[in-house]
């Protein structure tokens, strides 16, 4: 079945769903509505919409009408509460996004005391069976004795490891060797490292190409850094109402069908992972000028542990609860993205990092709709990149559809101020950056005076 185009928009009583199904009989057309569920079906096409409020189908005003000539399908359905606001009718990928699971079954105690034995029986008897299980483990209080489990080394059954979003990912990395993947510093290793091994792949890698020279010629001649300092984001800047084009609509809509069960510890991960990925974003289009260029993709998975290295933040100082992030969080997740910034592009500059991370706390506090814009930007140039095509697979898909459906806009908001408010101290990228600007420093000064006595010598032999 096809998923056709469509676009929502709502009235005080109705919502309206436009669907471009061409070449089609009217007469064939199905709809379908159970409450927050609504289903169109018409061979070939089938488009399944999970509203966030009820609406009704037999409803005197509601309709459904067809234009052969347009091909478009326009079926007009009456909410259930007047007056209510549909949220997120422009999240596509939210509304194709399945049912949330139902809660289990909860069990009802029923007190003997007041009631007769007859009528107690008799309601004993229409319990449904999966009632009566739920009764029989209560009633056999079947439980054994449980303790904390001391912490244990990885273990896995087979060499198979996992990774990406969720770790939800396996064998896209298996022949990276071939196919010249510049962003893996894994190698083929990738199918088979914990993540421990992960990480200290990406440390020792990140040590072996730490260049002091390059960095400090850009301390010391920082002309270009400067403009590009003074650039501004589109997408920042722009205060018109949002609209997503035509092209981020197609996108949305060839989006992977998932449901994301994460615990809240995964959760609050994704949100650190997030900034990680947007700062390498926010890298590029600023040393671009928001104008990719044929190394664009290379640039933004060398910037992103998540990529270059399956090695995504996993913060230590987690506390309890998704909703919930320290400075400390923050700055740890944070930290491998600048010192990434400051060892491998073009431009290695503290303050250009600082800049990139300012940027990211702006767009995070624009919501999701703009994180959204970014990360479809970062997919399409994956996308079209003959090997780093593999990056939008385990990680830019899955980070769009979670991104629509279930991020938090109050909660980006808020981690946009927390953003904003943070500095990371040169001493915790550990690159020994203080002792390199002194140096440099000292060496400009000791040039300086040089030239000046130079003066003064030349001065004296003319007297």
């Amino acid at each position: 079945m096809i998923t056709p185009r469509f676009s929502c928009s709502q009235t005080e009583e109705s919502v309206t769903v436009s669907c471009y199904c061409p070449s089609i009989r009217a007469a064939d057309v199905e709809i379908n509505v159970d409450e927050t569920l609504v289903t169109i079906h018409v061979n070939p096409y089938f488009l399944r919409l999970n509203f966030s409020k009820p609406l009704l189908e037999d409803d005197d005003n509601s309709s459904a009408n067809y234009d052969p000539s347009s091909g478009y399908l326009t079926v007009c359905l009456i909410k259930v509460n007047k007056g209510e606001v549909f949220e997120d009718l422009d999240l596509l990928a939210k509304l194709l996004a399945p049912r949330k699971a139902a809660q289990p079954p909860s069990i009802e105690v029923l007190s003997s005391e007041d009631i007769p034995e007859d009528d107690l029986v008799s309601r004993t008897e229409n319990l449904s069976l999966e009632q009566e299980e739920f009764t029989r483990a209560e009633e056999n209080d079947w439980q054994l004795p449980q303790e904390v489990p001391s912490s244990l080394p990885d273990f896995t059954l087979t060499p198979q490891a996992h990774y990406g979003f969720l770790n939800m990912h396996c064998n896209y990395l298996r022949h990276a060797t071939q196919t010249e993947n510049e962003i893996n510093e894994l190698a083929d290793d990738a199918e088979v490292l914990t993540e421990t091994e992960r990480r200290s792949r990406r440390l020792a890698h990140e040590k072996e190409k730490w260049d002091e020279e390059h960095y400090m010629a850009d301390f010391m001649d920082d002309e270009y850094i400067q403009e590009l300092l003074h650039w501004e984001h589109p997408h920042i800047c722009d205060t018109s109402s949002f609209q997503y084009t035509e092209k981020e609509n197609l996108t949305m809509l060839r989006l992977p069908r998932k449901e994301y069960l994460a615990t809240d510890r995964q959760t609050h991960d994704l949100y650190l992972t997030l900034i990680t990925i947007l700062f390498s974003y926010c890298y590029d289009t600023r040393t671009t000028q928001h104008d990719p260029t044929p190394e664009s993709a290379w640039t933004m998975g060398n910037l992103t542990p998540a990529f270059t290295a399956l090695d995504p933040p996993h913060s230590s100082q987690y506390t309890g609860g998704p909703h919930t992030f320290l400075a400390v969080e923050i700055q740890e997740a944070l930290v491998p993205s600048y010192r990434r910034s400051l060892i491998f592009p073009l431009y290695r500059s503290y303050i250009l990092a600082e800049k990139c991370r300012e940027d990211v706390a702006a767009i995070l506090k624009k919501g999701k709709r703009t994180v959204m814009r970014c990360l479809l930007e970062m997919k399409d140039i994956f996308d079209h990149h003959e090997v780093y095509y593999v990056y939008s697979k385990i990680w830019l898909d899955d980070f769009c559809l979670w991104t629509q459906a279930d991020a938090d806009d109050e909660l980006l908001v808020s981690l946009g101020e927390a953003l904003m408010r943070l500095k990371v101290d040169k001493d915790s990228i550990d690159l020994g950056l203080e002792e390199l600007e002194k140096a440099a420093l000292a060496t400009l000064e000791r040039e300086s005076d040089s030239d000046d006595e130079s003066i003064i010598s030349d001065d004296s032999d003319e007297s």
